[in-house]
């Protein structure tokens, strides 16, 4: 099965930045996407990014784009996320996923494996 961590979450300002890292694990590790969720208290989980594992290619939540840069290093079995200019409503717990089937969906129900999430807190 896969495993997968999610770190650096924290406490950042307004305007600030924080970049959360999901490594892999897994003799089983071969997706073919990788992506972010978040979810608020009380609220349900949300799409965030994903990117494609073979070409690289990126998608975003509209709220994220042109902020948030999902990345990947192979090599590593490791994903990331960049997210800049965070504002209060980006306070979410993070999690990563992945799924191997060939979808471009933003439905959580489309991954099949799931890290334990990193809390992130963006305040005002």
């Amino acid at each position: 099965q896969v495993q997968l961590v999610e770190s650096g979450g924290g406490l950042v300002q307004a305007g600030g930045s924080l970049t959360l890292s999901c490594a892999a694990s897994g003799s089983s590790f071969s997706p073919y996407r990788m992506a972010w969720f978040r979810q608020a208290p009380g609220k349900e989980r949300d799409f965030v990014s994903f990117i494609i594992w073979g070409t690289g290619t990126k998608r975003y939540e509209d709220s994220v784009q042109g902020r948030f840069t999902i990345s990947k290093d192979n090599a590593k079995n490791t994903v990331y996320l960049q997210m800049n200019s965070l504002k209060p409503e980006d306070t979410a717990v993070y999690y990563c996923a992945s799924s191997s089937g060939v979808s471009w969906s933003r439905r959580e129900a489309d991954f099949g494996s799931w890290g334990q999430g990193t809390q992130v807190t963006v305040s005002s």
